[in-house]
């Protein structure tokens, strides 16, 4: 079980495609990282010796902001901007999408499901 970050990296995946699992590290950033650390992109995440594991540790902690630190700063930048009441900022308070997209039908996963649409205007009459 290898922990880096504090996130367990699943087993039985490449190195490559298990270092994403961690939050803040993407594909390109995981090749470029095994690069550094001189691994093997396609070597398995269980077969790793304890000095490649601890090289990955030391790179990720040390140089790459991730997980707790990169979501803390993420949500400080969106404070800030709340605070200061930019347009950007009030899109946040109101929970609206703040880069530009139309929100006449597109909105759904920022506003909620909300549906509103009316029906054909007559109820059918209840019959006693």
């Amino acid at each position: 079980m290898i922990r880096i970050a504090g996130v367990t990296i699943p087993e039985n995946k490449r190195i490559e495609a298990a270092l994403p699992y961690i939050y803040g590290i993407g594909q390109s950033l995981a090749v470029k990282i095994l690069n550094e650390a001189k691994i093997d992109p396609n070597s398995r995440a269980n077969k790793l010796t304890q000095e490649e594991i601890g090289r990955l540790r030391d790179i990720v902690e040390k140089k790459y902001r991730v997980e707790g630190d990169l979501k803390r700063e993420i949500i400080m930048n969106i404070k800030r901007l709340k605070d200061i009441s930019s347009y950007r900022g009030i899109r946040h308070m109101k929970g609206l999408p703040a880069r530009g997209q139309r929100t006449k039908t597109n909105s759904r996963t920022r506003r909620g499901n909300q549906r509103k649409t009316v029906g054909s205007g007559r109820k059918a009459a209840e019959k006693k």
